[in-house]
């Protein structure tokens, strides 16, 4: 039911982001490092890349960490609460990306993020499917989640069409 709760908090949240709508310069600047341009040939500023990752025989011999174990630094099953990541983590995370998709939560520097309409379609079809695949092996609070979360993106996915139709 946290899960739910959690998920109820961010809609809020949300809503009170997409209620302030201020077109704040963000201070945000996207540099293109790619080789090539747009039509495929190499760019005139840029040098292919020639260092080879090193790499050594002890370093390949050494033996690799199992994925169940977390790596150094990473927070353990216990330093997150002790619950397992579960269905109710699953459909929060996808309805998050979907509210950084819309744009309807801040960046990580708290700007303005615009939204990706394409693929916040694409993550709500994903949760169709996730829907579509587990019917009839949720218990209710997790069809229930699902349900709600469902509801909540498609209807706001389309407000923000209407509002996107308005404009331009």
């Amino acid at each position: 039911m946290a899960g739910f709760q959690d998920y109820q908090s961010w809609i809020s949240r949300a809503r009170q982001f997409m209620a302030d709508e201020k077109n704040e310069p963000s201070g945000f600047k996207v540099v293109d490092r790619r080789g090539f341009n747009a039509e495929g040939s190499r760019r005139e500023d840029s040098e292919p890349e020639t260092r080879k990752p090193e790499t050594s025989a002890a370093a390949e011999k050494a033996p690799r960490p199992s994925a169940v174990e977390p790596a150094v630094g990473e927070p353990s099953e216990a330093d997150l609460g002790g619950e397992p990541s579960g269905f109710e983590t699953l459909v929060s995370y996808l309805s998050t990306t979907t509210m950084f998709q819309l744009g309807l939560l801040p960046g990580p520097g708290g700007e303005r993020i615009p939204p990706d309409m394409a693929n916040a379609h694409r993550t709500i079809d994903l949760l169709e499917v996730l829907q579509e695949k587990t019917q009839g092996n949720l218990n209710a609070s997790e069809s229930r989640l699902l349900d709600e979360v469902l509801y909540e993106l498609r209807m706001t996915f389309m407000e923000l069409q209407k509002r996107q139709a308005r404009k331009g």
